[in-house]
């Protein structure tokens, strides 16, 4: 299951990676597929509503940097809206209680 999803939103990023600059209707597509994606490794469709929706938000207009290009930015505010969503990693307590 995670290894398509893996794969499934590496080629969404692959694709926008090719773009020099990313338009609206680039965002959106990318959406849709990070979308399906999500919805196809069983996560919450409230959660990937919501999920997509605040990537989509950010990425169209609001947050640019100028170190980044459009297709990074994107994949940026992905892997901040996943945490967002999932929480910060914790560390593996291999020590016990």
């Amino acid at each position: 299951m995670f290894e398509n999803l893996t794969e499934r939103l590496n080629n969404v990023f692959n694709q926008l990676r090719r773009r020099g600059k990313l338009s609206e209707e680039d965002v959106d597509t990318a959406m849709r597929e990070v979308r399906l994606a999500l919805l196809e490794a069983d996560v919450n469709y409230g959660v990937v509503k919501d999920f997509v929706a605040r990537v989509r938000e950010r990425a169209i207009g609001h947050e640019v940097s100028k170190a980044l290009n459009p297709a990074q930015q994107v994949i940026k505010i992905v892997n901040e809206e996943l945490i967002n969503t999932l929480g910060e990693p914790d560390r593996l307590n291999l020590s016990g209680p």
